[in-house]
């Protein structure tokens, strides 16, 4: 009788996880899986915002005079999420609400080099916090800033 409970048991989970699994493309086990392309263009859009937020912070840190070294999460948050742009912007992620030109995927090598560019200026701003280098802390920062336009210019929707 306990083998028969196994067997009925056996059989329940595999039922389970045929229907959790029906309608569920199925993938090579070395390919990533499909994007959530709505959950995506959100999780960039917000980053995107907290970006704005960083710099909005990292600026008045610098009008006012401010300890660069209290910057210094930021600067490296800044320079993580650059890394991270391009695996953002996966194939088929423009459609609305992205802001997203489709120069992004047209021009993946420029693309890809903006971000890169971006992430170079974000960490010369974080080593400047990390000494306490106020004016190259300022300096990082406006090329952090013009990387941010350079990328928004060709990259995004104005």
């Amino acid at each position: 009788m306990r083998t028969d409970k196994l067997i009925l048991a056996g059989a329940a989970a595999l039922f389970a996880l045929g229907a959790a699994n029906a309608g569920v493309r199925q993938t090579a086990p070395d390919a990533a899986p499909p994007p959530n392309t709505a959950a995506l263009i959100e999780g960039r859009k917000v980053a995107m915002r907290m970006s704005g937020a960083l710099m909005g912070s990292i600026k008045g840190a610098i009008d006012r005079g401010d300890d660069v070294k209290t910057q210094g999460f930021a600067a490296r948050s800044l320079a993580g999420w650059a890394k991270a742009i391009p695996g953002m912007f996966a194939e088929g992620s423009f459609l609305p609400p992205s802001e997203a030109l489709a120069t992004v995927w047209s021009n993946p090598v420029g693309f890809k080099a903006k971000a890169e560019s971006f992430q170079i200026a974000a960490n010369l701003l974080a080593g400047a916090a990390a000494a306490g280098d106020k004016d190259g802390f300022a300096s990082a920062f406006g090329q952090v800033r013009a990387t941010c336009e350079g990328c928004h210019t060709g990259f995004k929707k104005p």
